[in-house]
């Protein structure tokens, strides 16, 4: 996947105003009873052991920790095991784990959201 395919996969993203895409795909990781719009859940599989799912939100309040409307779930899944998520869960606030390690992550905006995903994944599966 190159640079190209990485714009491909932002252009949904910031079609997000528009309430797109719901297709129930089973998920990564689980969401509390917040009041919520889902506005984006994706699937993509990127080999025979790898795929990434992408799970956003809209949300009435920030979630505790966030600056912003969205509550999300950014997961690259290889042979079974979560080797990068980027979420925001509520007291954490916005963050990436890379393996076992969690780092800080500074939420610009969902497109920026989505090309660092997509880039981590693409360096990821090099």
């Amino acid at each position: 996947m190159g640079p190209r395919s990485n714009l491909l996969m932002v252009k949904p993203f910031l079609m997000l105003g528009v309430g797109l895409i719901a297709n129930g795909n089973a998920g990564v990781g689980t969401m509390s009873n917040m009041p919520a719009e889902l506005l984006l859940d994706e699937r993509h599989i990127l080999g025979e052991a790898a795929f990434a799912e992408i799970v956003v939100w809209r949300v009435r309040m920030p979630v505790r920790g966030s600056a912003h409307e969205y509550r999300y779930r950014l997961a690259l899944v290889v042979e079974g095991e979560c080797v990068l998520r980027y979420d925001n869960e509520a007291g954490k606030g916005d963050h990436r784990h890379v393996h076992d390690k969690q780092h800080a992550y500074r939420f610009e905006d969902a497109e920026r959201l989505l090309i660092d995903f997509w880039s981590d994944v693409e360096e990821m599966l090099k």
